[in-house]
């Protein structure tokens, strides 16, 4: 299962993906057609849908270069992005997670995985498990070279780097937390660098990678 809330406007992305009414005080929770999840825009991916058991989601193939699944025509502010995700255990092969509060795809904000470094014996590589990440301003490489440390964790309990995890993304701008399968102590806690406050919001791959989301 997966869904986002919304202080914003939303609208689901899939057969399994919720979202909030505008107009609804208490941030309540409605089903969208299934013919919204086949209205995922693909930049530089090729998607495909899936049921697996009781998921049901896309993948993302692999290619050069960064790649998202997302919707143009939602908008989201503040609330809760959660989701299933499933990357694999070959270095440097598996960067999966989501984008948010995007102008376009190459403004935008987000929060993605290395399920490869999740059980790695080498601290240095368990310490680079999750990421948040600004385009264009602040990829990765920038922020590890200027400010070491502060927005990419180690994940613990590290899940399976070959099976599903459940994440949840809280965002309320400019704090931004990350919760992994459930746990209540945040594995990221950091404040975005950038100054937008709502955007669209899709699914995010790394260069070289594929994914699926459920």
């Amino acid at each position: 299962m997966a869904h986002w809330t919304s202080s914003g406007i939303a609208l689901s992305c899939g057969l399994a993906l919720w979202v909030a009414v505008q107009a609804a005080p208490s941030q309540q929770t409605v089903p969208i057609p299934p013919a919204t999840f086949a209205a995922a825009k693909a930049h530089n991916r090729t998607l495909t849908y899936f049921k697996e058991g009781p998921r049901s989601g896309l993948r993302l193939d692999e290619r050069a270069g960064d790649g998202l699944a997302w919707w143009p025509d939602v908008m989201f502010a503040d609330g809760t992005i959660t989701f299933d995700a499933r990357g694999k255990d070959v270095l440097q092969q598996s960067f999966v997670g989501v984008a948010f509060h995007g102008l376009d795809t190459q403004t935008f904000d987000a929060i993605y995985f290395r399920p490869f470094n999740f059980k790695s014996t080498d601290p240095a590589r368990r310490a680079h498990g999750v990421q948040y990440i600004s385009h264009p301003a602040f990829p990765w490489d920038k922020l590890r070279a200027e400010r070491p440390g502060q927005f990419e964790k180690e994940v613990s309990p590290p899940p399976d780097p070959n099976d599903w995890f459940h994440v949840a993304v809280v965002v309320q701008h400019p704090r931004v937390r990350v919760f992994v399968n459930g746990l209540t102590t945040p594995c990221l806690d950091i404040k975005q660098l950038s100054d937008r406050k709502h955007g669209w919001v899709g699914f995010w791959v790394g260069n070289g990678s594929g994914g699926s989301f459920a």
